[in-house]
C-alpha cells in the first residue's frame, strides 16, 4: 500500500543520517527507499558502494572536524 501512495504522490524523505554539511542519506517515511546525495547535489540511491563512500567519508570529516577543534583549543 505504501508503494501506491510513494508511486502517485512521490517520496516523502527524512533525513536519516547527516555524514557531512553537504552529504546526507535520506530514508522515504512510507516505503523505507534510501538515497544519498551525489558529487553533484542530486538524490541517487543509497547502494552498497555509496554506504561505504559515506561510511569513510563520515569518519574523515569527523577526523578533520577532531583536529580543528584541537588547533582551536590551543
Amino acid at each position: 500500500m505504501n508503494t501506491i501512495q510513494c508511486s502517485v504522490f512521490g517520496h516523502d524523505f527524512i533525513v536519516s543520517k547527516d555524514i557531512t554539511a553537504h552529504v546526507k542519506e535520506y530514508q522515504c517515511k512510507r516505503c523505507k527507499k534510501q538515497m544519498t546525495t551525489s558529487a553533484n547535489g542530486n538524490l541517487i540511491p543509497l547502494t552498497p558502494q555509496f554506504q561505504k563512500i559515506n561510511s569513510v567519508l563520515k569518519k574523515v570529516h569527523h577526523k578533520k572536524e577532531k583536529r580543528k577543534e584541537f588547533i582551536l583549543d590551543r
